[in-house]
């Protein structure tokens, strides 16, 4: 619902909070730190009267969740011998931009970027981390946007090609002598799936496991034909979309009685409601998640206590997103600030555990073209309920 909390947070993404030192402790340094979020508050607004009566439009609650989760972080902390300014920047910005933020220098003592921002804000920030030397938190994009050689970028929400990655890992790991095959179709992202798992199998120059690529155009009738009544059949959904997802389920759900069959899907499928539905009895879809939200139950319940005591509801995915992206990096940019990219991997966690690797395109590369969460959870749904897969 529409309150007063919602025009104190809109005003808020104009000014800048601090995070000081406890008490009794000398400050030694004040850091910086850009928080970009998706708001659209040019859209939202019309000569200073909100538009949308008493609800906030879909298009601008997942950067607002974002900023709230953020906000009650920084209720929250209590940095040692620092100050912390933060400052709230709407990404969908109409003149105060990030192009004329970077234009004016608004941004040059900036000392950490932390962006729920995709495309070309995503770009733009990137490039500006790189010229600078500033690290550029990137919390919930999945895709590098073509950007190499800047080894400022952190990606959390990992590439398709990372979860293509995990599940070969898995797969190695539990599944080598079984039978294998990768259900595709059509599509520049199906190719991409086909092409990550290829280069992955094959990166020892022989392939690592033996895994069958079927490419159905039109339907899914011929799959029984490959598989293997002696062995358990594991069948990797390579595709994103929603239509894709619900034919193979059918499908494959079809065979469980005369065939031992795994599904494993892709790191969207967790909102396909299909795979919920109680008609797939006792029947099991895995799929790769970088986020789990359950790791610190001492911060869990803090967001949770904070966002129903302002905001009169439960924090989304995104606020767990805010929450945790300005909590961890706030915290290690006060601890390590002339070596942060060193300690990205330091014990200091939030709800979910990290791995971030430094990613090298090209073999030739010396430079990292940036850094990326290779820790990967697998998640079961089974009977209308998601479980992590131990």
């Amino acid at each position: 619902m529409f309150n007063k909390n919602f025009f104190s947070l809109f005003i808020l993404s104009f000014f800048s909070l601090s995070v000081s030192a406890q008490i009794g402790e000398s400050v030694q340094k004040t850091y910086r730190v850009a928080i970009f979020s998706p708001l659209y508050l040019d859209s939202l607004f019309a000569e200073g009267t909100y538009r949308h009566g008493k609800a906030v439009p879909k298009f601008a609650q997942a950067g607002l969740h974002f900023v709230q989760g953020a906000q009650i972080a920084l209720d929250s902390m209590m940095l040692s011998n620092t100050n912390t300014e933060v400052s709230f920047y709407d990404s969908k910005a109409y003149s105060e931009n990030i192009s004329h933020l970077i234009s004016t220098h608004k941004l040059d003592s900036t000392d950490l970027i932390i962006g729920a921002v995709k495309d070309a804000e995503f770009s733009q920030l990137a490039a500006y981390a790189k010229q600078r030397n500033i690290p550029f938190i990137s919390s919930v994009f999945p895709n590098d946007g073509g950007i190499t050689e800047n080894p400022f970028l952190v990606i959390l929400n990992s590439t398709l090609k990372a979860h293509c990655e995990a599940i070969h890992t898995y797969l190695m790991q539990n599944h080598g002598t079984d039978k294998i095959i990768l259900a595709t179709s059509v599509g520049s992202q199906e190719s991409k799936i086909a092409a990550y798992l290829q280069q992955i199998n094959e990166n020892e120059g022989k392939p690592l496991l033996n895994i069958r690529e079927i490419n159905y155009k039109d339907n899914f009738g011929t799959l029984a034909s490959v598989l293997d009544s002696t062995r358990k059949n594991i069948i990797i959904g390579g595709s994103l979309s929603a239509g894709f997802t619900t034919d193979l389920l059918k499908t494959v759900y079809g065979f469980r009685k005369n065939y031992q069959v795994q599904l494993i899907g892709m790191p969207n499928w967790d909102g396909f409601s299909e795979l919920r539905k109680p008609v797939y009895k006792d029947f099991s879809v895995m799929y790769t998640t970088p986020f789990n939200n359950t790791k610190n139950e001492i911060l869990y319940r803090t967001l949770q206590n904070a966002y129903l005591r302002k905001f009169k509801g439960f924090p989304s995915d995104m606020s767990f997103k805010g929450f945790e992206s300005v909590y961890i990096f706030t915290t290690l940019l006060s601890r390590y600030h002339e070596d942060f990219m060193s300690h990205l991997n330091d014990s200091y966690k939030g709800f979910n555990e990290y791995n971030f690797r430094p990613v090298f395109l090209s073999k030739k590369s010396i430079v990292p073209d940036y850094f990326e969460n290779k820790h990967m959870y697998f998640m079961r749904i089974m009977n209308g309920k998601i479980s992590r897969v131990k």
